[in-house]
């Protein structure tokens, strides 16, 4: 039976909001919750970028059910791979064992602000799969030094980890990705229904997790102006989207996406079924887990006060 979950959007909410959200989102009934964690908005017109770790730390003590994620971090140039394993086992502990570590190799709009470039893609996967392993030697609560290619780790222990560890996913877009990751990870994240990476991915057991936005409200060409104000960087595909450094480059990239486009990308208004049937199109894919993005702040508690159960239930049947 396909999982459904909610995005707490860091890019187009504040913290305090977030954690409210989660809350609601939780007692509407979705199994769990993911948060992106960028240093930036893709557009200023979103307008937030909280510390996605902190609100999550909140969100752990402030729900008592759903699963919580990253969705996704990069652990290899804002990060250490020896801060992220801290991290990660905190959270996991506060959560009383709900935390996946959800990982990826970044993009430059979050990435470059520590003034270091920006990597290529090779590079980028290299140093992803070595932080992995970084990251799993320091959840066995072991003292641990690493020196590879791209990091070195010098006598670190992390003094609280789960007796049973971090399940780690990692997001990937093709299927060699998939058959490189799968040997490292638990889970698989990707954003694209496409059955070939879903089938490249050696574990049976594991879960595939996937995110699709949505826009509901209650008009519709009012949904798709905002799904178009908020969310047309979304047009560019993650080839881009990786790429670009800041705000200001993506509202440049995305001038001439047309809200016509981004309607045809992205099921908005008040139609349920329409929305299902997007929604629908991953759990038939083969995904375990989608997970949710209601587009825009401004009807995010009215959706999940008076529209999200109806969703579930009609996704559920």
């Amino acid at each position: 039976m396909t999982r459904f979950g909610y995005t707490l959007m860091t890019e187009q909410s504040g913290p305090k909001s977030l954690v409210n959200y989660a809350v609601s989102a939780e007692a509407v009934g979705f199994d769990f919750e993911v948060s992106s964690d960028h240093y930036s908005p893709w557009l200023s017109a979103q307008g937030h970028a909280p510390y996605a770790w902190a609100v999550l730390g909140a969100v752990a003590q402030a729900t008592e059910r759903v699963e919580i994620a990253t969705y996704v971090t990069c652990p290899t140039m804002r990060y250490h791979p020896a801060v992220i394993a801290q991290k990660a086992a905190t959270l996991q502990q506060l959560s009383d064992g709900r935390f996946i570590l959800g990982l990826g190799a970044g993009e430059n709009l979050n990435e470059h602000v520590i003034g270091q470039g920006w990597p290529p893609v090779a590079q980028r996967q290299d140093m992803l799969e070595e932080a992995i392993e970084i990251i799993r030697a320091l959840h066995t609560g072991e003292l641990t030094t690493w020196e590879g290619a791209h990091f070195r780790v010098d006598s670190a222990r992390v003094w609280d980890a789960p007796e049973a560890g971090v399940p780690i996913a990692v997001a990937v877009s093709s299927a060699a990705g998939a058959e490189r990751f799968g040997a490292l990870a638990d889970h698989l994240i990707t954003t694209e229904p496409e059955p070939s990476i879903l089938d490249a991915w050696p574990s049976a057991a594991a879960r595939r997790i996937g995110q699709v936005p949505i826009c509901w409200g209650p008009d519709k060409a009012e949904a798709v102006a905002t799904a178009h104000e908020q969310f047309r960087w979304f047009a560019g595909g993650w080839s881009v989207n990786a790429d670009l450094p800041t705000p200001h480059a993506f509202e440049g990239a995305s001038k001439f996406v047309r809200p016509e486009d981004v309607e045809s990308q992205i099921a908005c208004g008040p139609d349920l079924e329409q929305l299902a049937d997007s929604i629908r199109t991953y759990a038939s894919a083969g995904f375990t887990d989608v997970a949710l993005v209601q587009v825009g702040d401004a009807n995010q508690q009215q959706f999940l006060d008076e529209v999200a159960g109806d969703l579930l239930a009609l996704l559920r049947e």
